[in-house]
């Protein structure tokens, strides 16, 4: 039987109260500050913690993990025209710059976080301000758009309005949604970029129960670390159920600011029995791709 075959089963499985979860070096923080609860900062960085990156959809980094073990990783979110000058700055300061990303879902709206930029502007902004930094030793990230089938046009776009003068090392992916929609969104963009590395850079099962969302996270860890061509991840839910847009049971952090099973099983410890409540006055709803494909064609891809 192929082995491949066997590993549904296996992520059904969760993770035993009091039991570590696994750890993995591809683990990151995506960074979304609570100016009122700036001790929140503290959790991501504690001893226990194995995350080994961060970003913050900025060009600079925070100052609350200036002197942590988190690599600090720039963002160029939208049409930035510092940005080149920005991380130039960083890396002639000793800075640990090795890599860099690029537009947050520019084919999204910014009701949902999206930077919406036409496909030609972000190819011209490209060139200008991430391609140089290629001869730096910085491997260039793609720009990340949504997991709707809009993003996959956008994609398309840009590298043709690039003419082959944008040279990204890997693609990010974004996925809100179950785990069946995002095994299959993985392998139709592996087979799309099939020369790229790829990084997950937001995900989470959006707006579902405590129960769903704990499962969705322990299949989709596990998946992310058995594919080579997977190098980062990071979880979206770096937050207090109390402000989650995306559901309270997403959130790492209770209303209280204490760690969720899933978030601690995210930093590479045991369940805590905190339990998420209390959503935030406005739900986003962020698409993906309707398209699902058996999960054994999937993994019969990597």
């Amino acid at each position: 039987m192929h082995s491949h075959l066997l590993l549904p089963a296996l992520l059904l499985l969760p993770f035993v109260h009091g039991q570590n979860a696994p750890s993995s070096s591809k683990r990151g923080l995506v960074y979304v500050p609570n100016t009122k609860h700036m001790s929140d900062d503290n959790i991501w960085i504690s001893g226990s913690s194995d995350l080994t990156w961060y970003y913050n959809y900025e060009s600079k980094p925070s100052p609350a993990f200036s002197n942590s073990k988190l690599q600090f990783v720039p963002m160029l979110w939208g049409g930035s025209t510092t940005f080149l000058a920005d991380v130039t700055a960083q890396i002639e300061s000793g800075a640990n710059i090795t890599y860099v990303l690029a537009m947050n879902e520019p084919d999204g709206g910014g009701s949902t976080g999206g930077s919406a930029i036409p496909a030609e502007t972000a190819a011209e902004t490209w060139q200008r301000e991430i391609e140089p930094l290629k001869k730096m030793g910085v491997k260039l990230g793609a720009p990340a758009v949504t997991g709707a089938p809009s993003g996959k046009v956008w994609l398309q776009n840009f590298f043709n309005a690039c003419k082959g003068k944008c040279s990204a090392d890997f693609i990010p992916v974004h996925w809100y949604g179950n785990f069946e929609g995002l095994a299959s969104h993985v392998g139709e963009v592996r087979a799309t970029y099939q020369n790229l590395t790829m990084w997950v850079t937001e995900y989470a099962n959006n707006n579902v129960d405590l129960k769903e969302s704990q499962t969705f996270y322990n299949q989709s860890s596990q998946f992310f670390d058995r594919i080579d061509y997977i190098t980062h991840y990071s979880y979206f839910g770096s937050f207090r159920s109390s402000v989650s847009n995306v559901g309270p049971n997403a959130a790492m952090l209770t209303e209280k600011g204490k760690l969720t099973d899933l978030g601690s099983w995210y930093l590479g410890g045991p369940a805590t029995g905190n339990k998420p409540h209390g959503a935030a006055g406005r739900t986003t709803i962020f698409t993906g791709s309707t398209i699902v494909i058996l999960l054994a064609s999937i993994w019969s891809l990597v």
